[in-house]
């Protein structure tokens, strides 16, 4: 940031084009969830099907939200604190609310970006080493927990995390892990050190690189065998579907998240802009460009999905193949893959009683297919499993992780600028310090806060962090910004300031949205969604090699306390909402009695005075 010659004051940075700008808002919205979340909500809600209510969600929820924190964001060239503080006091708040919860966002986050770089540096491996089990401890076999279950798996969960059995039983750090987290924070603290200069020049490879091996993989994923059946699932529209009311509520909570509305990043991004910039076409730019990438994405991760269900259906059918072929005692080759079904009919009809005494496995395609898994499940499991049948799987491997990598890069830049322009708007850190110090001590904090999840418990407080840190604040947040931008700095307000800006007045559409539809929406879901949850005691499936249906994930409820914790993380981080709030009233009320007593006292005049004068400027 540049000084000015004559008042020493520093002026606001400025993005260098508008190119950076749009990428970097662009890769704060596209992030993980695009990858692996947005597939999974598709296969389990009737492929489709889910896009009506996602559009839906999208057009009278999603979009208008986004255009509402770039607006205010360049309008008032301030952080999610100061933005707030300037429409009310009473609003002070918001922003508080939005940097915790971009602080608890930023720990696991960056946690699974951690998980990332370690598979990077195994997938150089020739085999990989999550193709086959590892010997015994007498070296006489292979490892029994990874027999019972799969390479994968076992890589997963035991050379990985090396997980316990539950959430309870914390175990102790484990250094590869640690090495794996500082080294995620050290790649985030030298991408942001400068700020966004030089977070500015790094988006242009970590917001394009991800679409380059989208783009690889759609090209060799849709040649795999089987890619079509896994896109005929993903396009084949399930309607009855739709009459499920879990089905809107996840499609608006998905478009909610993905955007990345109610963090904060948003509104410090668009601070950087220039006074008149044409917000409007940016919020649909970055809305629409994110909702593609998420339909993009979902092509090569079907077309994966239906290669590796093929592939069981293939072995399935093998194992059914070899039985019948020894208790028959057919010629080899007599039965195959082609006419499996004919043999088989004529052998159940000829022999029924040989038949049906052996153990033949039920194989059926489309129960493959239905086998779903999102996030850590789907990358580090699923898709794991799919690029060793591949060709020169090396390759795919180090190309998708470091796709993962540069997604969950991007998504971080918006975290911790959620975090640093609070941070300096409400002065917790003295001005002389430098900004780069600045960076290094919130990372650093952030590190250390994360090595909870370097325990053999961390895979646990992920989950717990992901599922819930994200959920209810976000939505009160939002709720709050649409209210106090529509109704406490009022509309008329606002439509004057995005004419200044844009050159044009709101149109009807974005009016209706901002007044009725969106805060009704983002009401309906708040409800709905603590209403489900409220309905049940939260579960988590937990590996354990002594479960009777072991390599079966077993469900077991949360603990009471990590339960009470859990509510914590959902309530602590909005509270700052209302306190904020009586705080400033208070203060009111004690100004105004002053003047009472006073008749000479214009101390409520004068605090009323430098609220407008602040408007105003």
């Amino acid at each position: 940031m540049a000084e000015t010659a004559d008042s020493g004051v520093k002026e606001r940075a400025k993005w260098d084009n508008k190119a950076q700008y749009l990428l970097t808002s662009i890769g704060f919205a596209v992030g993980l969830g695009n990858v692996w979340r947005f597939p999974y909500l598709c296969q389990i809600y009737g492929g489709g099907a889910f896009l009506i209510p996602y559009l839906i969600a999208l057009v009278f929820q999603g979009l208008p939200l986004l255009y509402l924190e770039l607006a205010v964001g360049q309008r008032f060239r301030m952080g999610s604190i100061g933005v707030w503080k300037s429409i009310s006091p009473l609003l002070g708040g918001v922003g508080i609310a939005s940097m915790i919860v971009s602080f608890l966002v930023c720990i696991f986050y960056n946690t699974i970006l951690s998980w990332v770089l370690w598979y990077f540096f195994h997938s150089f491996q020739n085999p990989l080493p999550w193709s086959q089990c590892p010997l015994n401890e007498n070296r006489t076999g292979y490892n029994v927990e990874c027999e019972k279950s799969t390479p994968v798996n076992y890589f997963w969960y035991r050379e990985t995390l090396n997980i316990s059995t539950d959430i309870e039983t914390s175990g102790s750090m484990h250094w590869w892990l640690v090495v794996c987290l500082a080294s995620a924070w050290c790649v985030v603290y030298i991408c942001f050190i400068k700020g966004i200069e030089s977070m500015g020049k790094a988006v242009y490879v970590t917001a394009t690189f991800p679409y380059l091996v989208l783009t690889i993989f759609l090209i060799r994923a849709t040649t795999l065998p089987g890619a079509t059946d896994g896109l005929v699932y993903l396009f084949t529209p399930k309607w009855e579907i739709l009459k499920n009311p879990q089905v809107w509520l996840d499609a608006a909570t998905q478009i909610f998240f993905s955007l990345s509305v109610a963090f904060g990043g948003l509104i410090s991004f668009s601070s950087y802009n220039p006074a008149k910039n044409n917000c409007e076409r940016d919020a649909v730019i970055v809305g629409v460009i994110n909702s593609a990438t998420s339909l993009y994405a979902s092509i090569p991760i079907f077309s994966i999905l239906g290669f590796k269900a093929t592939n069981v259906y293939n072995s399935c059918l093998m194992e059914n193949i070899l039985d019948l072929t020894n208790h028959f005692e057919l010629a080899e080759q007599n039965i195959t893959l082609e006419n499996y079904d004919q043999w088989f009919d004529h052998l159940n009809s000829t022999y029924p009683d040989q038949v049906a005494s052996l153990t033949l496995r039920p194989c059926d395609l489309q129960e493959f297919l239905d086998q779903s898994a999102s996030g850590t499940g789907l990358a580090f499991i699923v898709f794991t499993e799919a690029v060793i049948e591949m060709p020169g799987s090396q390759v795919w491997a180090v190309l998708f992780f470091v796709m993962l990598f540069s997604l969950g890069l991007s998504s971080m830049f918006g975290n911790i600028e959620g975090i640093l322009t609070p941070i300096n708007d409400l002065k917790l850190l003295p001005d002389w310090i430098p900004h780069e110090i600045k960076t290094a001590i919130i990372c650093m904090i952030c590190f250390l806060t994360a090595l909870l999840f370097t325990l053999s418990s961390g895979n646990y407080w992920v989950e717990v962090f992901n599922g819930y840190v994200g959920s209810v604040p976000l939505l009160i947040i939002a709720f709050f910004e649409i209210i106090g931008v529509v109704y406490v700095y009022g509309m008329k307000n606002f439509s004057d300031d995005i004419y200044f800006m844009t050159g044009s007045k709101p149109n009807i559409y974005w009016k209706a949205c901002w007044m009725v539809i969106s805060p009704l929406m983002l009401l309906v879901v708040f409800v709905a969604y603590v209403v489900v949850q409220a309905q049940k005691h939260p579960t988590y499936p937990t590996w354990n090699p002594d479960y009777d249906k072991f390599p079966d994930t077993k469900a077991i409820p949360y603990p009471d306390w990590v339960f009470a914790i859990i509510i914590l993380l959902c309530v602590v981080p909005v509270t700052s909402i209302p306190l904020v709030a009586l705080y400033r009233l208070i203060r009111r009320v004690r100004s105004s009695d002053r003047s009472d007593l006073n008749n000479y006292c214009n101390e409520g005049f004068e605090i009323e005075t430098q609220e407008q004068n602040n408007r105003k400027t």
